[in-house]
């Protein structure tokens, strides 16, 4: 009998997403990603990142060459009319949930690789923000749940 143990095991959250994105797809609905844009070696759009985080909408018209692999996350999409490269570390995702409803799941926040200079870089990336929720809301009254200009925003849930 193979015995393995989880050291030799290779990460499950390549697999998750990538039965996540089915799953959204499978029921029509737009799959998002949330990527901590401070993860090393992540390339995206800075000047789209809030919080140190940015939501990529993933969803077959939305992208091109999409390729969900075990050790990374790249596509080409139009940002502000500008076609750009991503390439996301799957490590850099926290989440990937539905437009529509926020369904989806959420992930450990990323394990930042060990620093190999001796610099005062900080033990782990920037949290997570709350995203704007979709249901409800009070019109054009700001609050810290609904920021004024992003209604229909997208939201996380946990999905048990």
């Amino acid at each position: 009998m193979n015995e393995t143990t989880d050291e030799s095991m290779t990460s499950s959250k390549p697999y998750l997403i990538r039965a996540i994105y089915d799953w959204i797809l499978d029921n029509q609905m737009t799959p998002h990603l949330v990527v901590d844009a401070g993860f090393p070696d992540t390339r995206v759009p800075m000047e789209f990142v809030a919080d140190g985080r940015i939501v990529l909408n993933i969803a077959p018209g939305a992208v091109r060459s999409l390729v969900i692999g075990n050790d990374w996350i790249e596509f080409n999409a139009r940002f502000g009319g500008v076609a750009r490269d991503v390439l996301v570390p799957t490590e850099a995702v926290v989440g990937i949930f539905t437009r529509e409803n926020g369904q989806g799941m959420v992930f450990p926040e990323p394990s930042y690789p060990e620093p190999t200079q001796a610099a005062n870089a900080p033990a782990s990336g920037p949290k997570l923000a709350a995203l704007p929720d979709t249901k409800g809301g009070s019109g054009d009254k700001p609050s810290p749940d609904r920021p004024k200009g992003k209604k229909g925003a997208p939201t996380l849930k946990v999905v048990k």
